[in-house]
C-alpha cells in the first residue's frame, strides 16, 4: 500500500498497466470465452428469456 501512496503520479499508471496485462493473460488462456458465456446466461436468466 505504501508504494501506491508514495507514487501518486505514477502509481495509477502502473495499476492500469497491470490490469491490462492481467486481462491480456486471461484472454490468452481462454478465460474470456468462459466469462462471456456465464455473463450471457446470467443476463438471460435475469431477464427471463432463457
Amino acid at each position: 500500500m505504501v508504494f501506491w501512496k508514495s507514487n501518486k503520479k505514477t502509481g495509477w499508471i502502473w495499476g492500469v498497466l497491470m490490469g491490462i496485462l492481467f486481462l491480456g493473460v486471461g484472454a490468452a488462456c481462454g478465460q474470456f470465452d468462459v466469462i462471456w458465456r456465464k455473463a450471457v446466461m446470467i443476463c438471460m436468466e435475469c431477464i427471463g428469456i432463457g
